[in-house]
């Protein structure tokens, strides 16, 4: 089993940063690909950003490139998000997620992930 906590989230101007933290608890942390998924009212949840297990390979949406920045400390089990030069469209609720990382489907699904924290609102202000 493993437990996410999100923190970080708040209220920011357009052209402002965030980053946000998932705290996760489990003997198995550095065994797992870790992502990050948003999901804004009324729409589908997207994918946002992943890593690796040891934190060699980054994966991040179109959407974040250039933007986005995703790392990980495994000797603190805890999963970041950098957001900068923040946009109104990346209001969100933003999810940190996880799953073995020999395990199926496609990192890019929230689908394939098995365990998730309970969210952290970003708000984008223009």
């Amino acid at each position: 089993q493993v437990q996410l906590v999100e923190s970080g989230g708040g209220l920011v101007q357009a052209g402002g940063s965030l980053r946000l933290s998932c705290a996760a608890s489990g003997r198995t942390f550095r065994s797992t690909i870790m992502g990050w998924f948003r999901q804004a009212p009324g729409k589908e949840r997207e994918f946002v950003a992943a890593i690796s297990g040891s934190g060699g390979t980054t994966y991040i949406a179109d959407s974040g490139k250039g933007r986005f920045t995703i790392s990980r400390d495994n000797a603190k089990n805890t999963v970041y998000l950098q957001m900068n030069s923040l946009k109104t469209e990346d209001t969100a609720v933003y999810y940190c997620a996880a799953r073995p990382i020999l395990g199926s489907g496609s990192i890019y699904s929230f689908k394939a992930y098995d365990y998730w924290g309970q969210g952290t609102q970003v708000t984008v202000s223009s």
